[in-house]
């Protein structure tokens, strides 16, 4: 884990939340997938990003979770204490937007998988002329990358280049979004040349990332709501395999990705029901699409040359 969570009770929630509450915090609400989630913070930089990042919720609405991101030298760093039964999470001395932005989608999708029957997937969704792609690799093998990178195909649009919801019905899984703009690195440009001009338009943060909205080099409609998934490519970085692509059945699959935790690691609660819960889940994914290991080995470019060969787009 990139921080450390502990559960609490209603009661050391409540002792948190009248601490707290009295410090006139930034605050601003958030429609994640229909979850409402309320952020508190004393950092002005991470509400602008909150507000640039998500889609907003009316302040006639309650929230369904709240967030709250705290400096106080008497706390851990990077600590996380999240209350199941309010749903209210207490992040203490956490400066990096990123890990914030990843909780607030897991305790959304904590809410969602345990009552809507709606199910998480920490990675990237494209919709390549109306067929529906995933990305779903562990830290540092190129998701991003390789995302961004089939978003440049025609009739391409970006449903989510992080973190998207999956519901079951007729047909194949449907898959939704669940961020307005993007996180990005700031070297984004330096492997896509198109991406160039939305980097000089963004206001990068100590960590060289920063919120950005694709629309701005690729039009309105390259970004959509949804569209039903057809192809899985799992992506590993490993140097002793010499197959780039690997076409795997859904045993394989769920081996691999358990082995990854999910390629997950901001799943708030790991209790064996929520365990048993997310492993099912993405069973029936696997077994409903087409899955493939590619093997992110090569450069950028050979890795979404064979990303495309699979998809079937130049």
């Amino acid at each position: 884990m990139p921080y450390e969570t502990e559960l609490i009770s209603e009661n050391e929630c409540k002792s948190f939340r009248d601490r707290y509450d009295e410090e006139g915090l930034f605050s601003a609400k958030a429609d994640i997938n229909g979850i409402i989630v309320q952020f508190f913070t004393s950092d002005r930089d991470h509400i602008d990003m909150w507000r640039d990042n998500f889609y907003a919720a009316s302040d006639r609405v309650r929230a369904h979770a709240r967030l709250y991101c705290i400096t106080d030298k008497e706390e851990p760093e990077s600590k996380l204490y999240f209350e199941p039964a309010t749903c209210t999470a207490f992040l203490f001395n956490f400066d990096y937007y990123g890990w914030v932005k990843s909780i607030a989608l897991g305790i959304a999708g904590y809410i969602l998988e345990g009552t809507h029957d709606t199910y998480s997937v920490h990675g990237a969704a494209i919709d390549v002329d109306d067929v529906g792609v995933t990305l779903i690799a562990p830290s540092k093998t190129g998701k991003t990358t390789q995302s961004w990178g089939l978003l440049r195909a025609d009739n391409s649009s970006l449903i989510s280049d992080d973190w998207y919801f999956v519901t079951f019905g007729n047909g194949r899984p449907k898959v939704t979004g669940s961020e307005k703009n993007c996180y990005i690195d700031a070297d984004i440009g330096d492997v896509w040349e198109e991406y160039k001009p939305l980097v000089k338009n963004v206001k990068f943060d100590n960590k060289g990332r920063g919120i950005a909205n694709v629309r701005w080099v690729t039009g309105e409609s390259s970004v959509s709501q949804g569209c039903s998934l057809r192809y899985v490519i799992l992506l590993q970085r490993n140097t002793f395999e010499k197959e780039v692509v690997q076409k795997i059945d859904s045993h394989r699959a769920l081996e691999y990705l358990m082995s990854a935790d999910l390629c997950n690691p901001h799943q708030i609660v790991r209790d064996p029901f929520r365990s048993t819960l997310r492993a099912n889940f993405f069973k029936k994914l696997f077994e409903q699409c087409e899955v493939y290991m590619v093997n992110t080995t090569g450069t950028p470019q050979e890795t979404q040359a064979a990303i495309r060969k699979i998809v079937g787009v130049e």
